[in-house]
């Protein structure tokens, strides 16, 4: 049997001891801003592009990697006699499987996954390659297998304000400014067939008050959860907040794990700071 190369698109947010332990390659998504091309968490940071929106209200458009960045990136570890699965943003948000099924064809034994979410949702099917990985599945099973999985996890985000969304162009100017005259913090809940995002409860008040709450409907929701991990993932915010999460999951629910990330620039310039969200699996 083949060696395994697990890899993902930088949009899997796993943060570098989960990346190491897994030993997951990154491709890094592309950052344009002002005319500059960056590479995602490579030669940018979330804080810089809040900083330029801040300073100048720039904000970057980000782009999928092609079809050619994913066949140059694939070909030495196909060369070298490894199968590689690769799992894909969702295929809503991005051009990017499409891009990575193209380059495929092209290379024997690449698998792409089309994870139909974001962020550490990617990043738990990442998580569950590698442990099927060190069980002796093959690439091929495992990709199938993912295709599967993907169903059972879940995904969604508090997000404090809408100004970033609204500068983006994913809001109109009026709702964001309603949300912010009556404090309200929607929840984005990520579509697990495609990654396609919805707006689900509407909450209001503080994220003191409001991140507590929004824990407690999402674990109530879901009859049977995984407890061998849970995913705090943010776009930055204190460590007041990530400790209250975090003890408000505790106390709903126990899990063998809490990991905590920090969102990547393709996610966060989306959602702009202070965004916080819990990702979880449910079983079969």
């Amino acid at each position: 049997m083949k060696k395994i190369i697990l890899s993902a698109d930088s949009t899997c947010d796993l943060g570098d001891e989960l990346k190491e332990k897994y030993q997951v390659h990154y491709y890094p998504f592309h950052i344009i801003l002002e005319g500059q091309d960056y590479q995602d968490n490579v030669d940018i940071t979330p804080e810089d592009i809040f900083q330029r929106y801040y300073k100048k209200k720039a904000l970057p458009k980000t782009a999928a990697i092609n079809v050619g960045e994913y066949v140059e990136y694939f070909r030495p570890f196909v060369e070298q006699g490894y199968e590689v699965i690769h799992l894909n943003l969702g295929s809503a948000l991005s051009s990017a499987h499409q891009n990575c099924m193209l380059a495929a064809r092209e290379l024997e034994g690449v698998y792409p996954v089309d994870s139909g979410n974001l962020s550490t949702g990617i990043g738990h099917l990442v998580l569950d390659a590698g442990e099927m990985i060190k069980a002796g599945l093959g690439a091929e099973e495992i990709a199938e297998k993912l295709k599967e999985r993907k169903f059972r996890v879940h995904s969604s985000f508090i997000l404090d304000t809408l100004k970033f969304m609204s500068a983006g162009g994913r809001c109109s100017n009026v709702m964001a400014l309603g949300a912010n005259l009556l404090n309200i913090k929607p929840c984005i809940e990520v579509n697990n067939q495609d990654g396609s995002m919805d707006v689900g409860k509407k909450y209001r008040g503080s994220l003191k008050k409001v991140l507590p709450l929004y824990v407690k409907d999402k674990l109530q929701e879901y009859g049977e959860i995984s407890r061998d991990k849970i995913f705090i993932t943010h776009s930055g915010i204190e460590q007041e907040y990530i400790e209250l999460v975090r003890r408000t999951i505790q106390e709903e629910m126990e899990f063998q794990n809490i990991y905590v990330t920090r969102a990547s620039c393709t996610i966060s310039c989306h959602c702009g700071p202070n965004t916080l969200g819990i990702l979880f699996e449910t079983k079969e």
